[in-house]
């Protein structure tokens, strides 16, 4: 079966599509990437979306034209994907989150809230195809976080017979998953993961107050890596609450955006870093809250650390964590067949797929929070 995923990370840098075709049930599955391509939000689209996740008011009729605009881009993509390749027969959009607030483990009773927008109704209508969208609603209804989603499809393409293995994504925010050998005994149960604070978001936003907007991020890390990082800063960086949180945990922009990154830039001032050494300083906390987050809790350090995501191509944050983890290889998946950039939009593709075609649940609970497995997605008939 021939199905496309999507999906615009927290960098809101574009859509990410991949048509892929995917045979099997369950975890058994064969997935081929057949094509991949990002295509980039209009300049004002994205500035729209970039305030409204930032937590700009808007009323419900402006947030419902900026639903629709994301799901026109969508389908969009959608269709442009598909030139030269043959038509899809499913879509899975995770849509563009704006708003994510986690799980409160001190208020009983409550709920984590998510919305991503970009509904798949129209999406659906405007591509001809059946689409699966709002992935992350079911886990939040079974008591989970709604994140990270991706653990189970790691698990099922990643996973080693006698290595044990962390994937590490680098989006906006990062996230790992663990996956140990496959040969040993209840190696599903004991995979875990979560998100581990900051990868690029921060980076990001000082490049682009750098540069007046001008550039939207450091390509290869190659300014950040001219600087000298600050440890007495990253050390009490690292003192915020969300670092020490145990798993199952996630995060966005609403805690490490705008703001957080003022905070961070006040408490600079006192240390008189340059443009470089501000920039290798925000580096250095993406790195040492992945390194933290493996020695605090994971089960074991892994035998190899698989990178992914946009962040995958900074060299100088890479560099870092390998001589943070040495001797531990740090590579990426593309050293084994998964592309880094289309990964995420893959991952996507086969929720849909499990969604529609296997009825098989989506979600691992000891990832999320969520008290069961459950189905993930609601699917749009076209």
């Amino acid at each position: 079966m021939k199905v496309i995923g999507l999906i615009s990370g927290t960098s809101v840098d574009g859509i990410d599509a991949a048509l892929v075709e995917i045979k099997g049930i369950d975890l058994d599955l064969e997935v081929q990437l057949v094509a991949g391509a990002t295509y980039p939000y209009p300049k004002q689209l994205r500035e729209q979306i970039l305030a409204v996740a930032g937590g700009k008011a808007v009323s419900v009729e402006d947030l419902a034209a900026l639903d629709d605009a994301i799901a026109n881009q969508f389908a969009q993509a959608a269709i442009a994907i598909q030139t030269s390749h043959g038509k899809a027969q499913l879509i899975g959009s995770h849509g563009q989150t704006v708003f994510h607030r986690p799980t409160d483990k001190e208020a009983k009773d409550t709920l984590a809230y998510s919305l991503q927008l970009g509904r798949g109704e129209l999406i659906s209508r405007l591509t001809g195809i059946t689409t699966v969208t709002n992935f992350r609603a079911a886990d939040i209804a079974a008591g989970g976080e709604g994140a990270p989603l991706v653990s189970k499809i790691d698990a099922c393409l990643l996973s080693h017979p006698t290595k044990f293995r962390c994937i590490q994504n680098l989006g906006g925010i990062g996230n790992l998953t663990y996956l140990p050998a496959r040969q040993e005994d209840n190696w599903q149960d004991s995979i875990c993961g979560w998100d581990t604070g900051p990868a690029n978001s921060l980076l990001d936003l000082a490049v682009q107050q750098l540069t007046g907007g001008k550039q939207l991020y450091d390509q290869d890390g190659s300014w950040a890596a001219q600087g000298t990082p600050c440890q007495e800063l990253v050390e009490q960086w690292l003192k915020q609450e969300f670092f020490g949180q145990a798993p199952p945990k996630s995060t966005g922009r609403e805690l490490f955006g705008s703001a957080y990154l003022e905070q961070c830039w006040q408490e600079a001032q006192t240390y008189q870093l340059n443009s470089a050494d501000w920039l290798a300083t925000l580096t250095e906390l993406s790195v040492a809250a992945i390194v933290h987050s493996y020695r605090t809790f994971l089960p074991r350090l892994p035998d190899e650390i698989l990178l992914c995501g946009g962040g995958s191509r900074n060299l100088y944050l890479q560099q870092r964590l390998a001589t943070h983890l040495d001797p531990i290889p740090v590579l990426t998946t593309n050293s084994i067949g998964m592309d880094v950039d289309f990964k995420e939009a893959i991952a996507f593709a086969i929720l849909a797929y499990w969604r529609q075609n296997c009825h098989f649940p989506g979600n691992l609970p000891q990832v999320t929070g969520a008290n069961k497995a459950i189905l993930l997605g609601e699917i749009h008939i076209s």
